[in-house]
């Protein structure tokens, strides 16, 4: 017989989660009775971005909207003219017709000091401010912009997020920086020195604001970057050396697969290690894509690693030969889009059904086991196999689906489920 004694546990196991978060302040953006707390012990904040003009009011509206309901809870809106910052409080004021209460985020670059004192209606309509310390001039010019921006942030009592980002970094900054390390004994490599660079910034900016008269609670800091090994490197410094809450996002990161999996690959190491606060998955839609999907990416991010929950979860099997009908592809696929649809609705008639776990497998192989550990899970019959497919209630085989409609059928049972679990009767 093989001796497997070395193998024994000989220690507690390990466990299982993400690191406890980083301590930080806490800030409060609001719009009427509406506050988003970020950091502190506020669970992470889902943010995304219109891509519409802003000048055109309505359609910028409608999309704000749409990336609310998708789950957005801070929505950034681009204010680069002076026909865009007019226009913000009519955006703001058609939301609140149609009941949108999410926050508005202004995006300030260069011109952002002018335009938040000759409209405040604008700085008024919104509810925390974007600035970008690298694009505001330089010298005095630029501590002057700074500053005017801050002063009108001091007087509405917004909060602003400094973000510094390495296409607009500070180049008297940096140059400084570069001839401080070409007098260490061993300098650090240019690469080094510019990842430096972006946190100083991030944090002596932060100083500033605080010393003009801003909150300690109203600043945010982002340091972006948009190579995945350089963002990581990036965030731990900063979270070691602040306690600003922090918005993650990996900057260009690209389109479709590519920005979702270099994204999920930087926030996840960063989430896990328990640093940040806001995330954003900066995606380049496809020509006419759904501007939502940053938002879902978001969500499926932070529900995966178990740090929030959304929308009910569908676990399914990936195919196979055993599976070479596309049945379960197809109810998996119409399973998960009819959960997402009913989730508006859903999340204040059943609390807690966004915890709720749905398996959708294609075979006998590991179909029930898989369907047991779900709440609700359905196990399809594969290639040969008996045209019967066993429905798992709460680790219990409940009932066995035939015929030319089990997908109507396992939905329906899934209604009943979640009103039966969730429902007010329930709680």
């Amino acid at each position: 017989m093989t001796d497997h004694s070395d193998l024994e546990p000989v220690r507690a196991p390990l466990p299982v989660g993400a690191a406890p978060r980083r301590p930080t302040r806490q800030v409060q953006v609001e719009w009427g009775g509406r506050i988003v707390r970020v950091g502190g012990d506020a669970p992470v904040v889902v943010q995304s971005m219109t891509n519409t003009d802003t000048v055109d009011a309505i359609a910028t509206a409608i999309q704000v909207k749409e990336l609310a309901q998708a789950g957005s809870e801070l929505v950034r809106i681009t204010v680069n003219t002076p026909e865009a910052a007019r226009e913000v409080p009519a955006i703001r004021e058609q939301l609140d017709r149609m009941g949108v209460s999410v926050p508005l985020v202004g995006d300030f670059h260069y011109n952002g000091h002018k335009l938040l004192g000759q409209f405040p209606e604008c700085a008024q309509a919104l509810s925390k401010y974007r600035i970008n310390p690298g694009n505001m001039g330089g010298g005095k010019k630029r501590d002057d912009n700074f500053a005017q921006m801050i002063e009108v942030a001091c007087r509405y009592e917004k909060p602003v997020r400094i973000g510094v980002n390495w296409g607009s970094l500070d180049h008297e900054l940096m140059a400084r920086m570069m001839d401080d390390n070409s007098k260490r004994a061993q300098p650090w490599d240019a690469q080094a020195v510019m990842r430096d660079a972006l946190v100083v910034s991030a944090i002596s900016n932060a100083r500033r604001a605080e010393e003009l008269g801003l909150s300690p609670n109203g600043i945010v800091l982002s340091c972006k970057v948009s190579h995945v090994q350089d963002l990581i490197t990036v965030y731990r410094d900063l979270s070691a050396r602040c306690d600003y809450p922090l918005h993650l996002g990996l900057t260009e990161a690209g389109m479709g697969s590519k920005g979702i999996v270099a994204s999920t690959a930087a926030l996840a190491v960063l989430l896990q290690q328990g640093i940040g606060d806001t995330i954003r998955i900066s995606l380049t839609p496809e020509p006419g894509g759904d501007r939502t999907r940053e938002v879902i990416v978001a969500q499926e991010i932070l529900q995966s690693m178990g740090l929030r929950a959304f929308t009910p979860m569908v676990v399914a099997c990936p195919g196979c030969g055993r599976t070479s009908s596309t049945v379960f592809q197809e109810l998996a696929d119409s399973i998960q889009a009819y959960l997402r649809r009913q989730m508006p609705v859903w999340k204040t008639r059943y609390p807690g059904v966004e915890t709720m776990n749905v398996a959708v497998m294609g075979c006998v192989v590991n179909g029930p086991g898989e369907s047991r550990h779900a709440d609700i899970g359905i196990s399809l019959p594969g290639t040969g196999e008996i045209p019967s497919a066993p429905v798992y209630i709460d680790g219990e085989r409940s009932v066995t689906l035939k015929g030319d409609s089990i997908a109507e059928e396992f939905q329906l049972i899934v209604e009943q489920y979640v009103e039966r679990r969730y429902g007010a009767g329930n709680q």
